[in-house]
């Protein structure tokens, strides 16, 4: 017992973990008889023995490793994306003006068509036949206006004489002139049924390329029956799209004046980003803009012209039209993920040269592809997280490495 009173040896020294049980177990099995001084020291000796057996504390973990990219200021043009439908500059519906059978389709679908090349043939004979009965009225009038002026010239000298009455002579003066109106009359019926004819040929009234016929030969066709097909002029193409009132808002407050607008308007850089990605290779431009806002949709729709000399673009597509608004100088720019939002509010972590990560509070602007551009709460040489943004906390430590993109 006195060896184990601990007055010549260290309490604090090691031991290992098979003394500490004999040890632990001595204790418990400590004797009644044992005097009181004694059992004070057993009891002192034991609870330094098991502090000496508690285990180590675990070693902190290393700091988190996080990519960051460095912000730099950088000249960035800024693109507004907006969804177009693309029509024809001119899309000419064709439609039959007089009632007939239809008897021939004279164009194949889809192929170029000239301006006045004929496309359908509708039945001429009964507008022929009209037209030969108005030629025989006219003639039958102009031969009836002959006899009364005629009958003018000879009545006239004999009026002189009184050989006949006053009133004889005024019936063929009036007679004269209702024949003369006759034949104005039938003139007017041979015009009338000589258009008529022409308009048996159905011909296209611009140059571009004609759509599928949705009319077939031997239909009834008249000005009633809807249209025969239409023709569009693609080259340019017109593409329309819809801004919204808030854009059309801030372009005026950039722009006060309406002639340096809309200038500005026609200057600026149109895209065409296909459904797949790809870009349109031709830049377009603004042609006209509406005259009101949409108060259905809070839109202005906006009409742009694009070059289309292969025809590669048709009526009915849908593109995005990616807009070059401006080019901002000197911007400062962080990928999109490196930027978290709460709330509304926008933050970032930085890294400081101690590495430290801080987070801070930006206030974001326009976006230009995957990234972002800050318009305040950061400098130029700063170090933000873009990857590991989950492992940071305020003031802690992290590992930093260049953030490589994989875009």
């Amino acid at each position: 017992m006195r060896g184990l009173s601990g007055r010549g040896a260290n309490p604090r020294r090691r031991v290992d973990r098979r003394t500490c049980v004999r040890l632990t177990a001595l204790k418990i099995r400590m004797p009644t008889n044992i005097n009181a001084h004694a059992r004070i020291l057993l009891i002192i000796a034991g609870l330094l023995i098991s502090a000496g057996c508690k285990k180590k504390p675990p070693a902190a973990p290393p700091p988190p490793p996080v990519e960051v990219v460095d912000v730099k200021g950088q000249d960035v043009p800024i693109y507004h994306d907006w969804i177009g439908t693309l029509e024809g500059l001119v899309n000419a519906q064709i439609r039959a003006q007089v009632s007939g059978y239809l008897l021939t389709q004279n164009y194949r679908e889809g192929d170029p068509v000239k301006k006045g090349e004929l496309l359908f043939q509708i039945d001429p004979r009964p507008f022929q036949a009209a037209l030969d009965q108005a030629k025989g009225q006219l003639a039958q009038a102009e031969a009836q206006s002959g006899k009364t002026e005629l009958d003018v010239k000879r009545f006239t000298p004999l009026a002189k004489l009184s050989a006949i009455s006053q009133q004889e002579l005024d019936d063929a003066v009036q007679a004269n002139l209702a024949a003369k109106a006759a034949v104005t009359v039938a003139k007017a019926a041979v015009e009338q049924a000589q258009l008529n004819l022409g308009f048996t040929r159905v011909l296209s009234p611009i140059e571009g390329i004609p759509g599928i016929a949705k009319a077939q030969i031997g239909d009834l066709v008249g000005p009633l029956t809807g249209e025969l097909t239409t023709v569009s002029t693609l080259d340019p193409i017109k593409v329309y799209y819809s801004v919204t009132e808030q854009a059309y808002i801030n372009f005026t407050r950039l722009f006060s004046d309406e002639t340096i607008r809309t200038e500005r308007s026609r200057q600026l850089e149109l895209q065409l980003i296909f459904a797949d990605g790809t870009t349109y290779p031709r830049e377009g431009r603004v042609y006209a803009v509406d005259r009101q806002i949409n108060p259905s949709t809070g839109a202005l729709r906006v009409e742009a012209l694009f070059p289309n000399p292969g025809n590669a673009l048709r009526p009915g597509q849908f593109a995005r039209v990616r807009v070059k608004f401006d080019t901002r100088k000197g911007a400062l720019l962080v990928p999109q993920r490196a930027v978290s939002e709460l709330q509304g509010s926008y933050q970032v972590v930085v890294v400081g040269s101690d590495n430290k990560a801080h987070i801070r509070p930006v206030k974001v602007g326009e976006r230009s592809g995957a990234l972002w551009i800050i318009e305040e709460g950061l400098k130029p040489g700063e170090r933000v997280v873009v990857e590991g943004i989950q492992k940071v906390k305020e003031g802690a430590t992290v590992t930093p490495k260049p953030f490589v993109s994989t875009q």
